[in-house]
């Protein structure tokens, strides 16, 4: 398997998760980048390959070295959970070489279906996770996501315990950023759900992000309120893993951080922008009523964007129409 960001890797967790449990007599090997071993740690009969795309892995020679490298594991079967050029000549290989072999159908056309302004068929469409389920199908294992495991809550170190306090608050994530702006929930509303949050002494906030500009951001966020603490640039990313399992609810976009919270078994509230659930990427295990969308009543050509990289003229305030009570609403409820 090979996987690129950080939303994908995480999408892939609950489904091998659920293969280990069904299946306890096959062993699984992922290959990804190093920085995504944490995702796996835990996992029984997961092994961890690191992918060196610098180095090792690096071009058409490196991928001859990757699978030379992989063949050696005695591979039986070969599932491309990523369906991009490197992934596709490694499966080939492993095609050529007799073994078997599955690449996730990511559904383009649909999608363009769901996000094109005119003929725009607006339907719900399978799920990634559905979508490396029928991988597994293909190559003889039935998988059933419906009772899923979920690791326990980390022991929080003392490090951490530092930074956040060690008393009973509910605790409260929130991931501001996405790769794309049109995926950002605005950021004077944002400090408005903040702030209203903050106001219940109950609820602790911890704020995720990374990068000097969201460092800044963040901190300006979190500055004006004892119960608000910008986590970023202050712990390492397996100790954030740690804190997210943790989280009594997570606050996201639709990004990694949402992936990574309902990996860890946590109940996500995700804000949508040009993008939309039914493109197939709700986290893991959450309900459609807590992804918030905004008014296409308002904004009829939503969702413009599978992934939020196309922007529409005059569609750059979509997320105003979501309001920070409707928020701050459904995270109460949750806790």
């Amino acid at each position: 398997m090979r996987l690129s960001a950080m939303g994908d890797v995480a999408m892939t967790v609950p489904v091998l998760r659920a293969f280990v449990k069904q299946y306890p007599e096959v062993k699984i090997t992922v290959i990804s980048r190093p920085f995504f071993k944490p995702f796996f740690d835990g996992i029984p009969n997961l092994e961890f390959f690191a992918f060196d795309e610098k180095e090792r892995h690096k071009g058409f020679k490196g991928l001859l070295r990757l699978f030379s490298d992989v063949k050696k594991l005695k591979i039986d079967a070969f599932a491309d959970l990523h369906n991009v050029l490197r992934s596709k000549i490694v499966s080939l290989l492993f095609a050529l070489s007799g073994k078997k072999r599955a690449t996730v159908d990511k559904g383009r056309e649909g999608k363009k279906e769901l996000t094109r302004s005119e003929n725009k068929i607006f339907r719900q469409l399978p799920t990634m996770f559905e979508r490396h389920v029928k991988v597994f199908n293909e190559l003889g294992f039935t998988l059933d996501l419906s009772n899923p495991q979920f690791p326990e809550k980390a022991i929080l170190s003392s490090e951490i315990l530092d930074i956040i306090g060690d008393n009973n608050q509910k605790l409260v994530g929130i991931a501001p950023f996405a790769q794309y702006d049109s995926k950002v929930y605005p950021k004077d509303l944002m400090q408005e759900v903040i702030a209203k949050l903050a106001e219940n002494k109950a609820n602790k906030i911890l704020l995720f992000g990374g990068g000097k500009k969201e460092i800044e951001i963040l901190d300006s966020f979190a500055k004006p309120f004892e119960n608000v603490i910008n986590m970023a640039g202050k712990i390492k990313f397996q100790q954030e893993l740690e804190l997210i399992s943790n989280l009594d609810v997570m606050l996201s976009m639709d990004s990694g951080n949402a992936h990574i919270a309902a990996m860890l078994g946590v109940k996500v509230i995700t804000l949508w922008g040009a993008t939309h659930p039914y493109a197939g990427f709700l986290p893991f295990n959450q309900t459609i009523e807590n992804a918030l969308v905004s008014d296409r009543n308002q904004y009829p050509k939503l969702p413009t964007s599978v992934y939020g990289n196309k922007v529409v003229e005059g569609y750059e305030d979509a997320m105003r129409s979501i309001s920070p009570d409707e928020i701050v609403g459904k995270i109460q409820k949750v806790l």
